[in-house]
């Protein structure tokens, strides 16, 4: 058989040139692809943006009452690390008369911390009566870190907590449809941070124990300190000062992933309800910050939990030292942002029909 000879090779095309519009509109679409829409979706997903707005809530909240209790706790009660056991049962005590003040059913989980010494969780129940109904959980630490002051951290958290019960305490206890727990825990501060021993780790594991369920946690971790000054918001990460102020005159409501649709439940509660602006963050637990504080031990038992915070060293340079003051809070925006998180609580677990029927 003959062998054929291969034919000639077909002669290569000239590659045509792109014209500088095809070649704009190339880059603009890589651009769109690479940088804009994985911003986008940062955005979304770790901002949670929305446009909601509420009407301007009824509640108030006297300053001077959250300032009274700052001042009590940061210069009365001090020191109140984990060492000063008698000043942190005096406070455990004055927490327990101020929830019952309030109408509040009290509780305390005592604990035994390496079997010496006993510290108080304190609690005071609103609504319900009724362990099979997921509760609403809102807490504070009440201790300090080393013998400092702790105006910001975290009298400010146990002041909001108080005003809380105030307001809880004014509703038809028949409008709400969910039991309300307000909670005070001890050891939250080095060098129990993250360990068994925190008073909300005992909490958590208590509930887990005994089956309660959780409707959202909230920890209320440092809320009364604000500034108006340029650059005075700092971020974990560099990315995140595109989507947030430089400013630090804003509440913020943080969570891990798994919690975002509870940031967003916050975050839309809390917007409108009074002038202070407020942002969310959801991001991954590594985040510096994202789990700094006790609504950490309700993740570990699968609750629902979130924080609400004024950012503390992200803010405040005050944050662990003897300048923590009381002095350098901004009550008029701490009570907003108590009223920014009762309305939370009138979110979730209040029946708003019913509510209006008792005014």
């Amino acid at each position: 058989m003959r062998e054929m000879k291969p034919g000639p090779l077909p002669r290569p095309q000239p590659r045509r040139r792109l014209s500088l519009k095809q070649r704009l509109f190339t880059w603009a679409i890589a651009l769109f692809v690479l940088v804009v829409l994985p911003l986008a979706a940062f955005w979304v997903v770790v901002c949670q943006p929305s446009n909601r707005t509420n009407s301007p809530s009824e509640a108030k909240v006297d300053p001077a009452r959250l300032e009274a209790t700052v001042r009590h706790l940061s210069e009365d009660r001090i020191p109140r690390d984990f060492s000063a056991r008698e000043n942190l049962d005096l406070i455990a005590d004055e927490i327990e008369s101020e929830f019952s003040a309030a109408g509040a059913r009290t509780k305390r989980l005592s604990y035994r911390h390496s079997g010496l010494y006993r510290f108080h969780n304190v609690s005071g129940f609103f609504g319900p009566d009724d362990p099979t109904l997921p509760r609403v959980i809102v807490g504070a630490h009440y201790d300090t870190y080393e013998t400092f002051p702790g105006a910001d951290d975290n009298a400010s958290g146990v002041a909001g907590v108080l005003e809380l019960a105030r307001l809880l305490g004014q509703l038809d206890p028949s409008a709400l449809v969910l039991p309300v727990e307000l909670i005070c825990w001890p050891l939250e501060e080095p060098p129990y941070f993250r360990s068994d021993q925190m008073g909300s780790a005992q909490h958590a594991i208590h509930l887990r124990k005994n089956r309660i369920p959780v409707r959202l946690m909230i920890s209320l971790e440092m809320i009364g300190y604000f500034s108006d000054e340029p650059e005075s918001q700092d971020y974990p990460m560099p990315l995140l000062h595109l989507f947030y102020p430089d400013r630090g005159n804003f509440i913020a409501v943080a969570g891990d992933l798994k919690n975002r649709g509870s940031v967003s439940l916050a975050k839309a509660a809390m917007r409108g309800a009074t002038s202070l602006p407020v942002h969310s963050i959801a991001a991954p637990r590594n985040l510096p910050g994202i789990d700094f504080s006790d609504h950490l031990n309700y993740w570990k038992q699968g609750y629902p939990a979130i924080m609400i915070t004024d950012t503390a060293f992200y803010r405040n340079d005050r944050y662990h030292t003897e300048r923590d003051t009381a002095d350098t809070l901004d009550y008029e925006r701490m009570a907003q942002v108590v009223v920014g998180v009762y309305e939370v609580i009138r979110a979730v677990a209040l029946d708003e029909e019913r509510s209006d029927q008792n005014r």
